[in-house]
């Protein structure tokens, strides 16, 4: 069937279109120069107009695209439009059962996907989600046209829904689940470890994305987290023992993991491990080696002799390397120098020697040659940096000799090599789950690893517990953004907070939480204390009242509480403690540096050296061109590092601390922590 334009309409309209044809499903709309062919699929709705003496017809296609037809004699307009209109209804009645029954099993599958027992992960709504998209684009009707449809309406429009607001779907779907399972596993919570776990540890524990982040505050429980989620795996028998793998970033922090997992869960079958004991085993069971990690890995003393008597045989030797060395140290570290020889001061030896061992250990992180090294340096120091490589190259050397000597390999020889065979596909993964604690900690060196393993077994999960707050070893190369942008690094999951700290008072926490939170940069989170402290929680205090104040805290402290002091460097111990033994028998102090203090906690909490300068606190020392070549580039806020410091020797105190600093050379934290209302007291 045809309807075509009249002479006097078709010259009067101008229109490129004056012929209208019915096909089998669909029309064919055409003039002199044009042709434009409409399919049913496509058609949207057909609307039949009369003008001032012709007829008019319009279809209404996708995208809000109109074409019409002008010009043709009014009641053959009618009457084509009638039969136009019959034929496209009866094809969309039919086509609208086949919508049905294809919209009836995606509503079926979205029920299914709903109902299961369990949590559902993001990636599993992304793969529905493709489903639906997937079913719709074989659907032979108009997706605007469904709801028109009874049969098609409330299927499509479910699908719909999941589409548009899937993610907020999933969320209350999970939330709901996730309070089905605390009421019903109520007694896992409560026993699992020697405290119930509280709303937030539980709902963490139960979070069954791929991969998810615990952002847990000092003190807040992070360990119990951990064990907790491995008992959960195993409760509701997600993973055999075998197939939990924990990871801790030191031998004490394994062991204590393993001693409670073993008290709290009575399984044998769950190790934690360190990074180097993983890899240790991947290389093992992966290739013919047995390698022997060096002794110069746990002997401190050996290893700073080493690169000591290496370096002092260079500058001996080569008078290029002397001179190297003093514009290092006296010019960019603005070191003070002994005029002469002065490699053979052994003040100034033991100093450096842990600056040569951190820079080693970054050079060997790094993996690649010295050429790689020098290319991938910012292109700003690049050409120092070139210089400070070939400085260290002897040390390297010896470094590597004195390995092969022994016929062992260090720490970072051992993660190369075990990504190295999983990469090759040597290692199978019998992990299912990877627990990792303290995960602020992570470099990328550890960060390839934990990719490898989960890139070998793609359906591991990956669930970390961290700090961003307490994220303090930049300077080893631990790197920060691995955890700011976790999701970005290890695949889209979930991110949880740990709100409420079971260490310190709520007056320690507060000026905690905000001193760090001045930096943009760190991460937002609530960190609530159950316990209330007084305004005198956390005080500024001239460091001259030290020992009035130990003499003070002697009065009443009782033997089995512990007070804590904490400085910023080692050699800041101060001179009062050799008596204290004597003085105050039954006040039990300890002394570290605030980095060794991770993990620790007190009753109350003495921080020393609040004071400007080279040695003071935030520290002023400069970083160096190696250090700025072989790490990720600071954060664009003041002291952030030494901000966060401050943050973990602040939280190593359950009832007070003292903050004692300078009265000639403040630091700048101490009228940062004044702005923030901690009092500054003239006496203990």
């Amino acid at each position: 069937m045809e309807l075509k334009a009249t002479s006097m309409g078709k010259r009067l309209a101008q229109h490129p279109y004056n012929r209208v044809r019915l096909l089998a499903a669909g029309v064919e709309v055409s003039g002199d120069r044009h042709e434009y062919l409409i399919p049913f699929n496509e058609l949207l709705s057909i609307s039949c107009k009369r003008g001032m003496v012709w007829g008019e017809l319009e279809f209404l296609l996708p995208d809000d695209k109109v074409v019409r037809l002008h010009g043709t004699e009014w009641q053959e307009t009618q009457r084509f439009h009638h039969y136009l209109l019959q034929a496209w209804q009866a094809w969309s009645a039919e086509m609208s059962a086949i919508c049905a029954g294809v919209l009836g099993e995606l509503q079926q599958e979205i029920d299914r996907f709903g109902e299961q027992d369990r949590w559902i992960k993001r990636s599993e709504l992304q793969a529905l989600r493709a489903t639906i998209e997937k079913q719709f684009a074989a659907l032979p009707l108009p997706l605007a046209r469904l709801e028109e449809f009874s049969d098609c309406r409330e299927p499509y429009l479910i699908c719909q829904r999941w589409l548009e607001q899937g993610d907020a779907a999933l969320r209350q779907r999970n939330r709901d689940w996730t309070a089905r399972m605390l009421s019903a596993h109520r007694d896992f919570f409560a026993t699992v470890e020697s405290s119930p776990l509280n709303a937030s540890q539980s709902e963490a524990v139960v979070n069954g994305e791929e991969s998810v982040l615990v952002l847990a505050g000092a003190g807040s429980g992070k360990t119990s987290v951990l064990v907790a989620r491995a008992g959960w795996l195993l409760r509701r028998r997600l993973a055999a023992p075998e197939q939990i793998l924990l990871l801790a970033f030191g031998r004490q922090a394994a062991e204590e993991m393993n001693d409670r997992i073993r008290s709290r869960l009575g399984v044998a079958d769950i190790q934690a491990r360190t990074f180097h004991a993983l890899a240790l085993h991947i290389i093992r069971e992966g290739s013919n080696k047995q390698p022997a990690i060096s002794k110069l890995e746990s002997d401190v003393a050996a290893r700073h002799a080493l690169l000591i008597d290496i370096w002092r045989q260079q500058c001996e030797e080569k008078k290029a390397q002397a001179n190297g060395w003093r514009q290092w140290l006296r010019d960019e570290l603005e070191w003070e120098l002994p005029e002469g020889h002065f490699w053979q001061d052994d003040r100034l030896a033991k100093r450096l020697a842990s600056r040569l061992e951190r820079w080693l250990g970054l050079m060997r992180m790094h993996g690649g040659a010295q050429a790689a090294m020098i290319a991938e340096a910012p292109e700003e120091v690049r050409e120092l940096f070139g210089k400070r490589v070939k400085l260290m190259a002897p040390m390297l050397k010896a470094w590597k000799s004195a390995l092969k000597e022994e016929g062992a390999v260090d720490f970072s020889g051992l993660i190369q090599q075990a990504v190295a065979i999983l990469e090759k596909g040597r290692f199978i993964s019998p992990w299912k789950h990877i627990l990792v604690d303290e995960f602020q900690d992570i470099s990328p060196q550890r960060a390839a690893l934990l990719a490898a393993l989960r890139q070998q077994n793609k359906r591991a999960t990956l669930f970390a517990v961290g700090d961003d707050w307490q994220a303090i070893y930049r300077f080893t190369g631990a790197e920060m953004s691995l955890t700011t942008a976790f999701h970005h690094y290890f695949g889209d999951g979930d991110r949880c907070v740990l709100d409420t700290t079971y260490r310190f008072n709520d007056r320690i926490g507060d000026i905690a939480n905000r001193f760090v939170q001045q930096n943009p940069h760190q991460l937002r989170k609530p960190l609530n204390s159950l316990t209330k402290g007084n305004k005198k929680a956390a005080v500024l205090l001239p460091q001259e009242q030290l020992e009035p104040l130990l003499n003070k805290l002697s009065g009443y402290v009782r033997p089995e509480e512990r007070v804590l002091l904490l400085a910023r460097y080692h050699h800041l111990r101060p001179d009062v403690l050799d008596k204290a033994k004597t003085r105050w028998p039954k006040l039990n102090l300890d002394f570290m540096t605030i980095h060794a203090s991770k993990g620790q906690e007190a009753d109350f909490v003495i921080l020393l050296g609040l004071q400007a300068g080279k040695e003071g606190f935030p520290a002023a020392a400069r970083e160096s061109v190696i250090e700025q070549g072989l790490l990720p580039q600071p954060e664009d806020f003041p002291d952030a590092e030494e901000r966060r410091l401050a943050y973990v020797a602040l939280t190593r105190a359950r009832q007070q601390v003292w903050m004692l600093y300078d009265r000639e050379q403040p630091s700048p934290f101490v009228e940062a922590f004044r702005q923030l209302g901690v009092p500054l007291l003239r006496k203990a």
